[in-house]
């Protein structure tokens, strides 16, 4: 899919974003990554937002909901590369405080 590359290894699935994130591309950068969360089941879902330049409330629900999603298999998830301005916006939303999400 564009914009988003998947990889897994050892128990990780490190999902790469590399796009502008808002409501016209979130809904299939969720689905894409839910279809491998499902399939795969891993330890850990690492979502890299290193090549987003810009992103909307839709990335903070992706984040939410990929969250959700890894918690009802078993699993965490990993936030890195925010860029301090991506890394206030979800300071604020509050979405450090959930319990299975580590943002590095």
């Amino acid at each position: 899919m564009k914009g988003l590359t998947v990889k897994e290894d050892s128990g990780v699935l490190s999902a790469y974003i590399s796009c502008e994130l808002d409501h016209h591309v979130a809904k299939s950068i969720r689905e894409a990554i839910d279809a491998e969360l499902i399939i795969k089941k891993p330890a850990t879902l690492r979502i890299d937002f290193s090549a987003v330049d810009f992103m909307d409330s839709s990335g903070i629900g992706l984040i939410i909901g990929r969250a959700d999603k890894a918690a009802a298999l078993g699993g965490t998830v990993e936030i890195c590369g925010l860029s301090p301005r991506l890394r206030r916006l979800v300071r604020m939303s509050g979405v450090e405080k959930l319990k299975n999400l580590k943002i590095t």
